[in-house]
């Protein structure tokens, strides 16, 4: 089976240009400038794809270069507007290129947006080095923008089965994966383990990695791993965060979606991602078996 989320990326992000403020300003002459703000960009629902109106901003950042093209790409950061939207209603049918952009350019913006101000002196920061980090106007520490990093975890079983659960805060019949932050001094492999025995009760005797998937709601970045287990019948709830949990067969998952008991994770997810690679395993990688609909955000 093939692995998750590990192509090359379509964009050269050109770090070293970063520290040439004049070269920057060269290359916007010539850029595609997406708008972006409050975790939207500028893009078309019809046609599926980004926009880009090249706004004035105060802030710029550079994503980088498209490597087929040598086509630049910054993003603005604009004032909040309905004609931006949201990755969730547009990000699961992007282009690779576009997903990455939009990816990139949100969680820029979201970062720049919540720290306006020094964590050491408490003095105004100003955007620098082509959005890649803030400058202290005061006491000049420089702020690099922060990502969190979460584990998310397909639970199997000796006979093929995956186990799913339900958070209190989502609707019936929303299932998903486990997931969780990584604590100070844990390795991936320990916050898997500890993860999944937390929220499901069972203890993982094997653990694969799948790959992994940039989450900017707000700054997170997923690493999905596949965890195998010898005592399916342990499954429990936490009851706290993880109030329902169900061991799924193939022919079971695709029953209940098309009954409408299931709703899986949208399908820009790396969730959705890796419950369809095991699916899509019972008849070979490329067989054309794949779920569709049935999904939910919340």
């Amino acid at each position: 089976m093939s692995a998750i989320n590990q192509d090359p990326s379509l964009i050269d992000r050109a770090s070293e240009l970063r520290n040439d403020p004049a070269a920057l300003a060269e290359l916007m002459k010539r850029a595609k400038v997406l708008s972006v703000s409050g975790g939207k960009v500028s893009a078309d629902l019809a046609s599926a794809k980004l926009l880009f109106p090249n706004a004035q901003s105060e802030e710029n950042y550079f994503l980088g270069f498209d490597r087929a093209t040598d086509t630049p790409y910054f993003a603005a950061h604009v004032a909040e507007s309905d004609d931006l939207l949201s990755l969730r209603e547009i990000g699961a049918a992007l282009s690779p290129l576009e997903i990455g952009l939009a990816l990139h350019a949100v969680a820029l913006s979201n970062w720049h947006s919540s720290h306006p101000r020094c964590s050491k002196c408490g003095a105004g920061t100003t955007s620098s080095l082509g959005g890649a980090v803030r400058v202290c106007d005061q006491c000049e520490a420089q702020h690099h923008p922060r990502t969190d990093s979460a584990v998310i975890v397909l639970v199997r079983d000796t006979d093929d089965r995956i186990l799913l659960g339900r958070q209190a805060v989502w609707p019936v019949g929303r299932f998903s994966t486990f997931a969780g932050f990584l604590e100070p001094g844990e390795t991936f492999e320990q916050c898997v383990s500890r993860e999944v025995f937390e929220e499901s009760g069972v203890t993982v005797s094997q653990i694969h990695y799948l790959g992994s998937q940039p989450w900017p709601f707000p700054a997170s970045i997923m690493i999905s791993f596949e965890a195998f287990i010898n005592d399916p019948a342990a499954a429990r709830p936490d009851g706290e965060e993880i109030v329902e949990v169900r061991w799924y067969s193939r022919a079971q998952l695709r029953s209940a979606m098309e009954d409408g008991s299931l709703l899986l994770p949208p399908m820009i997810s790396v969730a959705r991602k890796m419950i369809e690679r095991w699916f899509a395993a019972e008849h070979g990688e490329f067989s054309g078996h794949s779920l569709s609909g049935g999904e939910s955000w919340r």
